[in-house]
């Protein structure tokens, strides 16, 4: 054998040795892989820009970013929202318009604050709601035809781009905070009231000067003594916006706004480009987040509530029967008179009210009362008798 012929040898010897360890590796790597679960990485992230129709301090923005962490992360990243508070890109009430023609992706806020645009929106966020409450009024949207009249009622004024879904049940609100407490109802006869959706029509009722005003807005028009009462929506909210600073009278339970509850907003366009499975996880995401907010609101609240007595001296007083039921009244003539002018205004209204019969008597004859048992167990204790 020549030299050359030696060399040719070896070379192909190597070549097999490596050709050979190079096979025995990929087999032992796909043995590896075959006994531990695939890793799949997104293809692409979708991301969308948002706004809440609240101040960055309020607890609502912080629903909104519940809201869209959760989705972030059910979707382990495909979607990710970022959120952005009031004002940074349209004012408040500006964002049923930016989500519709896409300046926003989404949005999240109340229907009442839509009032401008068609009055019946508002049937979803003002009232006594015929004695629901606002969880009793998610149940009627979903499953008693309030969804379907609500995209009725978008298509109607023209918003054919928006894909909206309601959740996050509200507390009742209180009548709202005051230089004095408020005894009777011409009380209200010129002062000067914030309020928003039909809650204005019935202030106005009533005799207040209404304004509607964005919840950042409110304090700082009370600090100038451009309002001399408003109201926004609860402990937390309105003890983090600083009604505790410009008013130490807060009234408690009101009618004007006992069923509220949030809306979240996409994009129509661009939440029908998402795949199935991402739209189903938002669908999860809405009554996950509707449920921990409503838990979340509960704690906070109650914490707040007792903080406002006793950091901030605030006095909470009862608003008086009387005035409740002259809400009742007049929220019954206004009902009235809007379905007189409003075809579809009507249609909702005999929707809720057909509901609200049979939920709110079922809720009333099977649920018991919770005050019996609270005085029972936290009320003031009796002096045992004395003996004689």
């Amino acid at each position: 054998m020549s030299k050359q012929q030696k060399e040719d040898k070896q070379v192909k010897t190597v070549a097999s040795r490596r050709k050979f360890l190079t096979g025995a590796a990929a087999a032992t790597t796909g043995a590896a892989i075959a006994g531990f679960p695939m890793i799949s990485k997104a293809q692409g992230v979708t991301s969308m820009r948002w706004q809440s129709t609240w101040p960055s301090k309020d607890i609502f923005h912080e629903y909104a970013l519940d809201f869209a962490k959760r989705v972030n992360d059910m979707t382990g990243g495909e979607l990710k929202i970022d959120v952005l508070p009031a004002g940074a890109v349209v004012p408040a009430f500006g964002l049923l318009e930016a989500v519709s023609k896409g300046t926003l992706d989404g949005g999240h806020g109340v229907l009442g604050y839509h009032y401008g645009k068609q009055n019946a929106l508002a049937l979803w966020n003002s009232g006594p709601a015929f004695g629901m409450d606002a969880n009793m009024l998610l149940s009627w949207h979903k499953y008693g035809g309030g969804q379907e009249l609500l995209a009725k009622l978008y298509a109607s004024i023209g918003i054919t781009t928006v894909q909206s879904f309601l959740y996050g049940p509200m507390a009742t609100q209180p009548l709202g905070w005051f230089k004095k407490p408020i005894t009777k109802s011409s009380d209200f006869k010129g002062l000067k009231f914030r309020t928003n959706g039909l809650a204005i029509d019935l202030f106005t009722a009533m005799g207040a000067a209404v304004n509607a005003l964005p919840g950042g807005e409110i304090v700082p028009a009370m600090d100038r003594g451009l309002l001399d009462g408003a109201e926004f929506n609860n402990a937390t909210s309105d003890r983090l916006l600083g009604f505790p600073d410009v008013s130490k009278v807060c009234m408690l339970q009101s009618y004007h706004q006992s069923a509220e509850t949030f809306e979240i907003m996409f994009n129509k366009p661009k939440y029908d480009a998402l795949p199935a499975k991402i739209k189903t996880i938002i669908t999860g995401a809405v009554e996950a987040s509707s449920a921990d907010m409503s838990w979340k609101a509960i704690d906070r609240y109650s914490k707040d509530y007792i903080e406002l007595q006793t950091k901030d001296k605030v006095k909470f007083y009862k608003t008086p029967d009387a005035l409740l039921q002259e809400q009742l009244k007049l929220w019954e003539d206004i009902l009235n008179k809007k379905s007189g002018e409003n075809a579809l205004f009507k249609e909702i209204v005999a929707s809720q009210k057909a509901f609200a019969e049979r939920a709110v008597k079922w809720d009333q004859d099977t649920n018991i009362s919770r005050r019996m048992a609270m005085n029972y167990y936290f009320g003031a204790k009796q002096a045992p008798a004395k003996k004689g």
